[in-house]
Order: structure tokens, then C-alpha cells, then sequence
């Protein structure tokens, strides 16, 4: 399975329900430039979110996702997605992680160097920059962080 449409075991509880946006497709939405609210997401039905969480995320496939969502959403009655400045390079992409994730690591009796977060996968990076945002519950930071090997 490719990292495009990888779920992680954290994210079990609303897997093949897609109850909640999958991280996978979150990075997706990210490098796009699409604000999809869960109201969006809730309003396709499971096949079309499966369809979403499955979709490839090579550059043409990305612009793709970005014209098929907005195209989807148009006529939704809370409004179509947003668009957001497609970022040149992600924080997830940086060499090293994000003050915010050293930030609750250390919280957490945890730390990180630069070399571990370089190991870590794309999408896994992009996790820990979403789980350890301000003002975030990081409750799936600890059960990431086990699943990712860091302890």
C-alpha cells in the first residue's frame, strides 16, 4: 500500500467508516490547497471518502483531487471546500521537526532529534505536525508515537 492512502493503526476507530478525514488524505488536502471540513467529508458517501483515501499523490494527481473536490462540493448546501495556499515546502518536509512537535514530546517525557525525524516517512512526519499542533488534544500523539517506534 502506498503511503498515499496508508492508514495508521491510530486511526482505527473510524477507518472503513471514514468518520473522521484519515491523515493520509489530510496530507493530501495540505498539498493541495483544499480546506475540506468534516461536514464536507460527512456529506460523500463511504465509497466516494474510500475513493478519496485511495487517491494517488503525484503532483498531476493532487491538482486532480484539488478540481474533483471543488467540483464535488459545489452544490453542497454549507458551500464548496476552501482553498488554502498550497505550501512550497511543508513543514513535514523540513529537516527538522517543528517546534511544536519537540514542543509536546517534551511535555510528554519525550524527545526527538534531527536524524529520527529524517528517518521518519513523509506521512508520519506530517502526523506528528497535526497531532502536536497548539491547541490540538494530542490524544493520538502517544498512541503515534508507539505505533512510529519513538519511545
Amino acid at each position: 500500500m502506498s503511503e498515499a492512502s496508508h492508514c495508521f493503526a491510530f486511526e482505527a476507530d473510524f477507518t472503513g467508516s471514514w468518520r473522521c478525514i484519515p491523515l493520509c488524505v489530510r496530507r493530501k488536502l495540505d498539498l493541495s490547497g483544499i480546506k475540506l471540513k468534516l461536514h464536507h467529508w460527512l456529506a460523500l458517501d463511504q465509497g466516494e471518502r474510500q475513493r478519496l483515501v485511495d487517491w494517488p499523490d503525484g503532483p498531476h494527481d493532487l491538482q486532480a483531487f484539488a478540481v474533483h473536490l471543488k467540483q464535488r462540493t459545489a452544490d453542497i448546501a454549507d458551500g464548496p471546500v476552501g482553498e488554502l495556499p498550497i505550501p512550497q515546502l511543508p513543514p513535514w518536509q523540513q529537516p527538522k521537526p517543528l517546534e511544536s512537535v519537540t514542543a509536546a514530546l517534551h511535555a510528554m517525557g519525550q524527545t526527538m532529534n534531527n536524524e529520527q525525524w529524517q528517518q521518519l516517512s513523509e506521512l508520519k512526519r506530517f502526523a506528528l505536525c497535526k497531532l502536536a499542533r497548539p491547541g490540538h488534544d494530542h490524544h493520538n500523539l502517544a498512541p503515534a508515537l508507539a505505533e512510529f517506534g519513538i519511545t
